[in-house]
């Protein structure tokens, strides 16, 4: 049976963001073609008509959730500075307590080191792309490089986040986050 071009799009897109949501949670080593084709309610069978490989579907869904990124870093609603929003947002609990739907970087960044180098092309192309909007904020006009700023105040909020993540405790997680606000909104003056 042949499908619709929109149906196949339709289908490789629910692959993707269902693999993100398996990455995110699971790992890219712990995610199987097989759950992640469950995830999405097809069959094994299906994978090799949108992907070539797991790589692949790793390094497309690398790329498309750095995308999302920027979207949540370009659309923070409030009256605090977009940078102020973006750092609140991020280093919320409720970021935290969800990394299925959250950052990749916190959730991935250290599998994504050992990936191919496509994909981790890919994730230099998509955080450099996905920051644009905070270097854009950070931007003073004297001549500092702002995305570089911008990448330095984003190590600093993953790995914030990836460490309140990691502890059992959780006052000393909710401390850990609002210690992270306060460092990366000082880095940012």
């Amino acid at each position: 049976m042949r499908y619709s071009s929109d149906q196949k799009e339709t289908t490789r897109r629910r692959i993707i963001d269902k693999a993100g949501e398996r990455f995110k949670k699971d790992g890219i080593v712990a995610s199987g073609i097989s759950t992640l084709m469950s995830d999405a309610g097809l069959t094994n069978g299906a994978f090799y008509a949108h992907f070539a490989s797991k790589d692949d579907l790793v390094t497309t869904t690398v790329a498309e959730q750095l995308l999302e990124e920027k979207d949540r870093f370009a659309a923070q609603p409030g009256e605090a500075t977009a940078f102020e929003r973006v750092v609140r947002t991020y280093l919320s609990p409720g970021h935290r307590d969800d990394p299925a739907h959250g950052c990749p970087s916190a959730a991935l960044l250290e599998e994504i080191s050992r990936c191919t180098t496509e994909t981790r092309d890919a994730y230099t192309e998509g955080v450099l792309t996905s920051l644009a909007p905070l270097a854009a904020e950070l931007d003073t006009g004297d001549g500092t490089n702002a995305q570089v700023r911008a990448l330095g105040i984003f190590a600093v909020m993953v790995g914030t986040l990836q460490t309140s993540r990691a502890v059992t405790d959780p006052a000393i997680s909710d401390a850990i986050l609002e210690q992270g606000i306060k460092n990366a909104l000082s880095l940012a003056k």
